[in-house]
Parts: structure tokens; C-alpha cells; sequence
């Protein structure tokens, strides 16, 4: 394969990578091991599959697992850490109307929450990478 030609494939699949997408591995002040624990205890479980979480297998919401390598956070919204957060605070607020109810979630639960969610664990959550893990054979 010439030299210009591997260089095109390279380009083409970085081209696949969602667009925009960072590393979002940290929430600033978030812990995520306290996240998971309130990832059970706010209940969220009862809407979505969120990996590492006992009893998290609902199915009204998407599932959470490889959260960080969307684009997006419900749909529309920029897949960033404080608009996770404020997207887990109050979701009415950026989208009205939206299936996912406001549960009260103060500041530190979310961030703690938005961490967890963005964290590499158990789950195959964390930061984005060029191709899929399941194409790269890594869970």
C-alpha cells in the first residue's frame, strides 16, 4: 500500500470518530465511586441499563454505558461535562418536556453522577476512542 494511500485510510477513519467528542475521563470535584453509589441511590437504575450499578437494568431511557463517547446527551444537547451535569440536575430546564424527570440531584450528586458515568470501569465506559472497543477486541 503507497504511502498516500495509507495516509487517506488513516484520515477516512478518523473521519468515522463522532465529531467534536473530547476526553471527558474528568468532572472537575466529581468522584465517581460516590457517583455510582448515587447512580443506586437516586434511582436510575429504574430507567436505565448503567453498567457497574446492581439492579440498573430499566429500559424507558437509553443506556448509559459508553456515555463518554456520544456526542450527544439526550439527543441534541453537547455530549460535555457541565452540560451532563446540568442535563442530570435538571433536565426540564434544558429540554422541556423531556421523559427524564428531575429528581432533585443537587450540584455535588451530579458532578459525582456526570463522573461515574464518564469513568472507565467495569461498564466499558470512558473516554472516547478512534474505533469502537468491540471492533478492538478490548471490554
Amino acid at each position: 500500500m503507497s504511502v498516500r494511500r495509507l495516509a487517506l485510510l488513516l484520515l477516512a477513519v478518523a473521519g468515522c470518530r463522532e465529531g467534536g467528542v473530547s476526553s471527558r475521563a474528568a468532572v472537575a470535584g466529581g468522584d465517581a465511586e460516590r457517583g455510582r453509589r448515587m447512580v443506586a441511590a437516586y434511582g436510575c437504575g429504574g430507567c436505565h441499563v448503567v453498567p457497574g450499578v446492581p439492579g440498573a437494568v430499566g429500559r424507558v431511557g437509553p443506556a448509559l454505558g459508553e456515555l463518554a463517547g456520544r456526542a450527544y446527551v439526550a439527543g441534541t444537547l453537547p455530549n460535555d461535562a457541565p452540560t451532563l451535569v446540568r442535563w442530570i440536575q435538571d433536565p426540564q430546564a434544558l429540554r422541556p418536556g423531556t421523559a427524564m424527570p428531575d429528581l432533585d440531584v443537587g450540584p455535588r450528586d451530579a458532578r459525582d453522577i456526570a463522573a461515574y458515568l464518564y469513568a472507565d470501569h467495569a461498564g466499558g465506559l470512558g473516554p472516547p476512542h478512534l474505533l469502537p472497543r468491540r471492533w478492538l477486541g478490548s471490554h
